[in-house]
């Protein structure tokens, strides 16, 4: 995403969302934990714009998206989403399908590792929030359901059908995208769902410890990298070794790179700049 802004100004609250930034690392809490931190209209446009408005952030190296209380996030409410599209046309349907996919983009797009603190329930839209992002530390409580099919929708919402089988194989994505069963917190270690399983509570600590390691090292080898892994899913070979090279070339260029080779010689840590 482009970090050239118009004169908006940077929203200082959102209603939907509790949003800290400390040391490079942005912290940002699904907070209703009485529902399950079940999300609505207004929860899925914050997340989608403050995606945007952090990208442009030099600032924020890393983010932690977390759900307060007991679950991560319990999907869609079934009152204030499911029952209001019952009511909607088409065309006001297709705008809020369309949202929930633009926050997926949003979480492979930005220029910075997004590590989802899963404890108890991810199931529906929450099950896929944590899937888009590129680390899931996961509680021994953790449960990831796709439930789209349970209530008569396609499995492949909000990208779900493209980053499953990426994940976990064609074969386990058919059955949790198909079924909607839950799949539980070992089980989703076995098969690659889940990229580190902690003691229990310990879920918040270790993924804000795996941020503010990221946040501390090569900011722009981070973003190229992931960058990357989301552009080469769908290229041949060919053109996903000329993308690397470009890519590496353009790197080679920055001061981190001369910085680690400065590093090296004085037999010190290098000091990460991110340019």
């Amino acid at each position: 995403m482009s970090p050239f802004t118009g004169s908006a100004a940077r929203t200082p609250s959102w209603e939907h969302l509790r949003v800290d930034l400390t040391d490079g690392v942005a912290t940002v809490t699904l907070a209703r934990p009485e529902k399950l931190n079940a999300l609505t209209f207004g929860a899925y446009a914050d997340l989608r714009d403050l995606l945007a408005e952090l990208s442009r952030e030099r600032s924020v190296r890393a983010l932690v998206l977390a759900g307060e209380g007991r679950g991560f996030c319990s999907g869609g409410d079934v009152d204030e989403i499911i029952g209001a599209t019952l009511s909607m046309d088409t065309a006001q349907l297709l705008d809020f399908n369309r949202m929930t996919g633009q926050v997926v983009r949003a979480l492979r797009e930005c220029p910075f590792p997004v590590i989802a603190a899963v404890q108890g329930v991810a199931a529906g839209a929450g099950a896929v929030l944590a899937l888009a992002a590129d680390f899931r530390v996961a509680d021994p409580t953790a449960r990831f359901a796709f439930l789209f099919t349970r209530v008569g929708l396609s499995g492949g919402d909000m990208g779900a059908a493209y980053l499953l089988p990426r994940v976990v194989g064609l074969g386990h994505a058919t059955r949790l995208l198909m079924l909607g069963d839950p799949v539980r917190a070992p089980e989703a270690e076995r098969i690659g769902l889940i990229s580190e399983l902690t003691e229990e509570g310990q879920t918040d600590e270790a993924a804000h410890q795996l941020a503010h390691r990221l946040a501390q090292g090569p900011a722009l080898a981070y973003a190229q990298t992931k960058a990357l892994l989301t552009a080469e899913l769908d290229m041949p070979l060919a053109a996903s070794v000329e993308l690397d090279a470009s890519t590496q070339a353009l790197l080679m260029t920055g001061e981190d790179y001369a910085e680690f080779h400065a590093a090296f010689t004085e037999k010190r840590p290098p000091k990460w700049s991110g340019r």
